[in-house]
Formats: C-alpha cells, sequence, structure tokens
C-alpha cells in the first residue's frame, strides 16, 4: 500500500494537478496585494489571504489595536494602505484630507461601502448602509424627528424614564452598592427610546425579561454570523445564505415596529416622534409612489429598527464610559455636580434652558467620546475618481476609505497626554485653538450622525439625576484599565463596568 501511494505522489499528472491548485491558491489569496504597490502608498506587506488584520480576525486583539497599530506604524504620513483579508483599505490620517472626504468634495465619497446583501439582511434596508440618492431622499425625510422643537416635546418622557432609573439603582443598591452599569444604561436607554421614539412603554429598567432588550441583545451580540461577515464578502453569504443579523430578533423588530405603524393609522393617532417620521415616509416614498425601483416597506421598517438601536446603543456605551471616568476622577465628578445643582437653582426645574446651560456637562461628555467613540473608525468608498489636492495620488473608483477616529482622538500630537480624562480639552479656548477633522465620534459632513442631539439630550438628564442623587465611586470588581471584547468594532467592556453608588443626603 505504502509503494502504491508513492507511485501516485511521484506521478507526474498528480504532481501537475497539485502545483496547479497551489499555484491557484496562492494566487486567489494574494491576487489584490499590488494595489499599494502600484500607487505608491506606504503599507506592510500582507500575509496571503489574511492581510494586515489576521489578530483582529482571529479574535485575539481588538478591532481598535489593529487600526490603532497601523496608524502608528505610518506617522507622519497622511495615509496609508492595508489589507482586510483581501480587501485594500486607505488609511486617512491627514486632518485636512479628512475634511475634503467627509465635507468639502462629499460628493466622491458619499457611500459608507457596507455592501450588505438587503435579501437576507432586512436592516441592510436602513440609512446607515444606504446609498446613492435613496440614501439622499431618505435622510431628508428623517431629519424632521431631530429637530429642535420635536426634542423639546420629549423632555418629560426623558425626566420620567430618569426617575425610573434612580428608582433601580436604589433598590439595587439594597441587593449590594456594587452595580454593573453598562447593562444599567442600556436599559435606561432602551426605555428613552421606546418611548420617545416609537411611543412604547417598554419598562426594560423594571422588567429583566424585556422582550425588546433580550433581542436586541442577540443583534449586537457577538457571533458566528458577525464573525463571517468580517471576513468573507456578501456573495459568499448570500450563497451560503447566511443572515448577518439574527433571523429571529430581525422578524420581532419587524412585527413589533409594523404592528406601531397599523396600530396608529387605525386609530388615528399623530405624534411627534421619530415613528410619526417614519410613518409620514411611507405615505409619501411606498404608497404614493409608482416607482418600482423605489423605496418599499421593508425601508421603513429597516430605518425603524436603526434607529432603535442608534437610540440605545451609543447612549448607553458613552454613560457607562462617563461614570466609569468620572468615578476615577472625583474632582472631575464634584465639579460636574456643583455646575448641575447651581443650574438647576438658576432654573428652578430641569427644562430645555437648564440642559442648554450644562457646559461642563457638555465638555465631561465631550471627552468621554473622545476617549471612548461607540465605534472606532469612518468607513467611505470612493464612488468616482478622486485627485488628492497637493499629492500625487490617485483614489480610484471603488476604493475603501478608513478614517480611524479613535487613533486620532488618542494622537498626542492632537491631544497631549490623551489617556488623561480631561474634559477642559474642550472648552471654547481649547476647542478654537484644535484642527478640524480631529474630533469625530459623531462622522462628520452630510452624513454625520442625524441622532446627535437626542442622544446628547438623553444623556445630560441621565447625569443630572444620577449625581444629584449619588456619588459614584470605584468597586473591587472595577477594572483599571478597562479590558476591551475582542471580535466587535464597538468600544465594550470585557467584563463590563462594575462601580459602587453612594446615596447623596
Amino acid at each position: 500500500m505504502i509503494s502504491c501511494l508513492i507511485r501516485i505522489l511521484f506521478d507526474i499528472p498528480v504532481i501537475t494537478a497539485i502545483a496547479v491548485l497551489a499555484a491557484f491558491a496562492y494566487y486567489y489569496s494574494t491576487n489584490t496585494y499590488r494595489k499599494w504597490i502600484e500607487l505608491n502608498v506606504p503599507h506592510d506587506r500582507p500575509w496571503p489571504l489574511v492581510g494586515n488584520t489576521v489578530k483582529m480576525i482571529t479574535l485575539i486583539e481588538h478591532h481598535f489595536t489593529t487600526f490603532d497599530r497601523i496608524y502608528k506604524r505610518f506617522s507622519g504620513e497622511k495615509y496609508c494602505g492595508f489589507y482586510q483579508m483581501k480587501t485594500p483599505f486607505l488609511m486617512i490620517r491627514d486632518p485636512e484630507l479628512i475634511n475634503n472626504i467627509l465635507i468639502k468634495d462629499f460628493s466622491y465619497f458619499p457611500d459608507r461601502g457596507f455592501h450588505k446583501d438587503t435579501e437576507f439582511n432586512l436592516i441592510a434596508n436602513g440609512l446607515f448602509f444606504m446609498e446613492g440618492p435613496k440614501w439622499k431622499v431618505m435622510r431628508q425625510k428623517l431629519s424632521p424627528g431631530f429637530t429642535s422643537g420635536k426634542l423639546k416635546l420629549t423632555h418629560n418622557q426623558i425626566a420620567a424614564c430618569s426617575d425610573e432609573l434612580i428608582q433601580f439603582i436604589k433598590a439595587k443598591m439594597k441587593e449590594n452598592d456594587q452595580i454593573e452599569v453598562k447593562e444599567t444604561m442600556g436599559k435606561y436607554a432602551t426605555d428613552v427610546t421606546g418611548t420617545c421614539a416609537f411611543g412604547l412603554k417598554l419598562d426594560s429598567i423594571k422588567n429583566e425579561d424585556s422582550d425588546f432588550r433580550l433581542y436586541a441583545q442577540k443583534i449586537l451580540k457577538m457571533n458566528f454570523r458577525t464573525l463571517l461577515a468580517e471576513t468573507v464578502s456578501p456573495k459568499i453569504l448570500k450563497m451560503l445564505r447566511i443572515a448577518e443579523f439574527s433571523p429571529e430578533a430581525t422578524a420581532f423588530f419587524n412585527s413589533a415596529f409594523n404592528e406601531v405603524i397599523k396600530y396608529r393609522e387605525e386609530n388615528g393617532i399623530i405624534r411627534n416622534d421619530v415613528a410619526q417620521t417614519l410613518i409620514e415616509a411611507r405615505k409619501e416614498l411606498v404608497l404614493g409612489s409608482t416607482d418600482k425601483d423605489g423605496f418599499t416597506e421593508q425601508h421603513i421598517i429597516a430605518n425603524a429598527i436603526q434607529m432603535f438601536f442608534g437610540g440605545f446603543e451609543p447612549v448607553s456605551s458613552v454613560l457607562s464610559f462617563c461614570l466609569y471616568e468620572l468615578a476615577l476622577n472625583q474632582y472631575v465628578q464634584d465639579k460636574l455636580r456643583d455646575e448641575i445643582i447651581s443650574i438647576s437653582k438658576q432654573h428652578g426645574q430641569i427644562n430645555n434652558d437648564f440642559l442648554v446651560d450644562l457646559h461642563y456637562t457638555d465638555m465631561v461628555l465631550a471627552e468621554t467620546e473622545r476617549m471612548y467613540s461607540a465605534t472606532n473608525a469612518l468607513f467611505r468608498e470612493a464612488v468616482k475618481t478622486y485627485h488628492v489636492p497637493g499629492d500625487s495620488l490617485v483614489i480610484e473608483k471603488g476604493t475603501k476609505i478608513m478614517i480611524p477616529f479613535n487613533s486620532i482622538h488618542r494622537d498626542p500630537k492632537y491631544y497631549p497626554d490623551p489617556l488623561t480624562f480631561d474634559p477642559q480639552r474642550f472648552s471654547p479656548e481649547e476647542k478654537a485653538k484644535r484642527q478640524s477633522g480631529t474630533y469625530l465620534p459623531f462622522g462628520d459632513g452630510p452624513r454625520f450622525c442625524i441622532g446627535k442631539r437626542f442622544a446628547e439630550l438623553e444623556m445630560k438628564m441621565a447625569l443630572s439625576q444620577i449625581l444629584t442623587t449619588f456619588r459614584v465611586l470605584p468597586c473591587e470588581k472595577t477594572e483599571v484599565p478597562l479590558k476591551l471584547q475582542n471580535g466587535t468594532p464597538m468600544m465594550v467592556a470585557k467584563n463590563g463596568i462594575w462601580l459602587r453608588f453612594q446615596s447623596i443626603s
């Protein structure tokens, strides 16, 4: 048998077939790797098939760590290249070029470049992933839901959710004064988004088994689907008929938001909220249109789901990291509390004028968002060839762009001693000195985050209630520094964020 195997292995046709297969495998795994060489873009040599992101893909390190290493490796360069698997990305490091891409020359880079298959991913029909003219139309239709006038109408609802949050913390303190704040803030933000945006009384704070919270966690949780989506093309996912987001969770939110629309229409209910904005968009873009290639019911529901997730996940993340830094920096917490008490005495109540006057609170939140942005980078794709001003580089149509704003936020060139939590960086004087394109937690330009003002309103309300009721302190479970959860582009503490709450008499 051994002699037979030897004859097969040394058979000329077999050797030829093996060589051909090996050559094809090598070609397939490296056939995109000439791009940055040909364009004379600085980059490190990629590994076959896995490119420059093998540690990120294999969950050895966090996305931020991978991107930050590339960013630092090419210090002093305006841009550099890298490969995520086989896909070439152009990393933009220069603030002036970032401004051009996001604002001045936005027409060359209007799309994010996430080509999700809408057949298997309902959420891919939402504003975040939409491209071209459809994105522009939908953005115009949704923007009225976030005007200052609409936001003022949500104050009482947010205040009610904040009151429930305080009662929840007090109840938890009777069991144990050490509380995991990420999940707690997630419950609060879920309730605020539910009631203010969709008129839904979710009671996530009181109800540990809230369906909205459970299914939301299913979509956000890192799993095989999301890992596969990071490493293979949408065409392969479609061929394998694998949905990136949990089909069960997607079906739940699809049903829930359809019920909201149906109930309001059948009962003639009109509210000044996001759901009403979506209903009006549906009437005009779906029911009132004859364009077969236009908008569908899926676009409306997908945007409802995205608005829901956009309303609670970034807010809960920033709030929990903010409380963490306040616990570690008591002098900042004291100064913030003093401002809240002082301004509340001036206005006599928590209203819009009170929230607008919380200037130091704005600085604290801005510093938190600098250090702990919900995501690590902005992505764009060139829709037409772009000549970089004052440079020989030509960015070809279809090139994927990555702006590593978390690395920029932690670059000593722009933020001295970047790992120190210092809200004074965002005083009017310091902001005036800083170069544009170096602070991007909500993006910039036409694709600037649509819900920024609502998120800030929600966070300022929560901080006002928490800090006038409790002193927030580190505890035995508080990690310093925090370890991040690998396998997700979001900033998530691996072991949670545990803090101690002490009542202020």
